[in-house]
């Protein structure tokens, strides 16, 4: 039987994103790999995690749809403190952390990834993703223009 890598991600909305797919797909190629889904959830209570589940398990079926055969699991909202309750050094050999770009990113405002690497003694892969726009489902709100159109009058200042 050959040596799996343990590959433990850690991604929230960015878990479906073709960035991450590809990085899997790319690693996959280096050797065989077990995977981990790590996913915080959305924010404290069932609600919270039971969104995180459903975005989870839609990201495992895409990743499933790819070729890649999977595990994942709910976290806390805290990155940190998800990692913290899931992690085992003897369970996992790398980690990859999947992050928004730029400053739309909270995770990368408090350096994730470098604070991953810390707690694991690993070194960590970093994805990054764009956002992705979310289709609209109602008309946009209506403007309401001044009687001028878009100039506007205004009173002289008196002194």
């Amino acid at each position: 039987m050959a040596w799996h890598a343990r590959v433990l991600v850690i991604a929230n909305v960015t878990a479906s994103s073709p960035e991450v797919l590809a990085a899997l797909k790319e690693r996959a190629d280096q050797g065989p790999i077990d995977v981990t889904l790590l996913m915080p959830a959305t924010r404290n209570g069932f609600a919270g995690r039971e969104e995180a589940q459903g975005r989870l398990d839609a990201a495992l079926d895409g990743w499933r749809e790819a070729g890649l055969e999977a595990k994942g699991v709910c976290g806390d909202p805290d990155p940190v403190v998800a990692l913290h309750e899931a992690w085992d050094p003897r369970a996992y050999d790398e980690v990859i952390v999947s992050t928004l770009s730029g400053q739309s990113s909270k995770w990368l405002q408090y350096d994730l990834p470098h604070r991953v690497a810390q707690i694991t003694g690993l070194d960590v892969r970093h994805v990054t993703s764009r956002p992705r726009s979310q289709p609209r489902t109602s008309p946009p709100p209506e403007r309401k223009r001044p009687a001028l159109g878009p100039f506007t009058l205004r009173a002289p200042h008196s002194r």
